[in-house]
């Protein structure tokens, strides 16, 4: 018969309720700490993305002071750009209006296409020469285009110009961003209003903001918002 040890029983001791206390609270700061640290990094994707709109803005007004013409638009860029080549060139009879011929929400046209690719041949930019330049936030990408009035997306009384959209890296039509990304965007360069200004979104989508009053809907997790916003340049 097996006897039972007493001693080493009473000696096998669980937590006491302070070190479960400890313990909780230590799992409390690390999600915390994980949860800031995720909001700090969306904070400075957004951030980045604003940068990333008024540098572009830059480039745009410098070039058209240098060459007098709308990247995209120039007429025999070949010529007058260093390593301008492929889509950098535009000879579709379009070239030379100071307007590109495509609205940003669908597959851009050949000057929409070199608007990018020209900036970069002017060493005002760095890093691409197709039609559309990576984003700050994962899996977006810029497309530029223009509008003479006609929506985009919610933004539904746009004034005429070049709007540059903020959609997937695959599309520029596609939602690329949470409503809060989109909302936080367009109150930092215009009224934080969806269909409104010179910036809303590109998106239109219950889930991404209130048809009738253009409030974005902050609270909704899921990516269904899009983002424009027009060029001063």
């Amino acid at each position: 018969m097996t006897t039972l040890n007493l001693k080493s029983v009473q000696d096998e001791k669980g937590f006491t309720l302070v070190e479960l206390a400890v313990v909780m609270v230590i799992i409390g700061l690390l999600i915390g700490g994980i949860l800031k640290g995720q909001e700090m990094i969306a904070n400075q994707q957004v951030n980045s993305t604003i940068a990333q709109v008024k540098a572009i803005e830059a480039a745009v007004g410098t070039f058209r002071d240098i060459y007098d013409a709308f990247p995209g638009d120039m007429a025999n860029a070949d010529d007058r750009l260093p390593n301008c080549t492929g889509t950098c060139i535009v000879a579709d009879g379009t070239e030379g209006d100071n307007v590109l011929s495509t609205s940003p929400l669908v597959a851009a046209g050949a000057d929409a296409a070199a608007f990018f690719p020209q900036l970069v041949a002017a060493d005002l930019m760095a890093g691409t020469t197709g039609p559309s330049l990576p984003g700050k936030i994962s899996n977006t990408a810029w497309y530029p285009g223009y509008t003479g009035g006609a929506a985009l997306g919610e933004l539904d009384s746009p004034r005429a110009g070049h709007y540059m959209v903020l959609g997937t890296s695959a599309s520029p039509a596609a939602a690329s961003l949470v409503p809060l990304e989109a909302a936080r965007m367009d109150r930092k360069v215009d009224d934080g209003v969806a269909n409104s200004g010179s910036a809303g979104s590109s998106i239109i989508a219950d889930t991404c903001s209130d048809a009738g009053t253009g409030v974005y809907q902050e609270a909704e997790q899921g990516e269904d918002c899009g983002f424009v916003v027009r060029i001063n340049g």
